[in-house]
């Protein structure tokens, strides 16, 4: 039989800084004047709500913004979408640009906190 036996993996890498600003932030907060403190805290708590976002939520966001970035209008795991995506982002498969336009249309993004 030729060929590969089992399809290639996704590969599309989700980077994290949270953990590095979550650290800035708390080492902030301990040096904080009382009215720099309401602030902080609130800067904490946000980016704790970022770093336990999953990753598939991640990803989703990238295509809704890419897609709205290139104009797209259209449903998420339409043909029109997956072509659009890979157009602004050349090396995209198409089984990755499948598989990502899927996932999407199934984690609407929530608007910025």
């Amino acid at each position: 039989m030729f060929g590969r036996l089992a399809p290639p993996e996704l590969n599309v890498l989700v980077l994290r800084d949270t953990d590095l600003v979550a650290h800035r932030i708390r080492r902030a907060l301990a040096e904080a004047t009382p009215e720099e403190r309401a602030g902080l805290e609130r800067a904490a708590a946000l980016v704790e709500q970022a770093a336990a976002e999953p990753d598939a939520a991640l990803l989703a966001r990238w295509v809704h913004e890419r897609l709205a970035a290139a104009g797209h209008e259209g449903p998420v795991d339409s043909v029109r979408a997956v072509k659009t995506l890979r157009e602004s982002a050349p090396g995209l498969s198409l089984r990755q640009a499948v598989k990502l336009t899927k996932d999407a249309a199934a984690h609407q993004p929530r608007p910025p906190a």
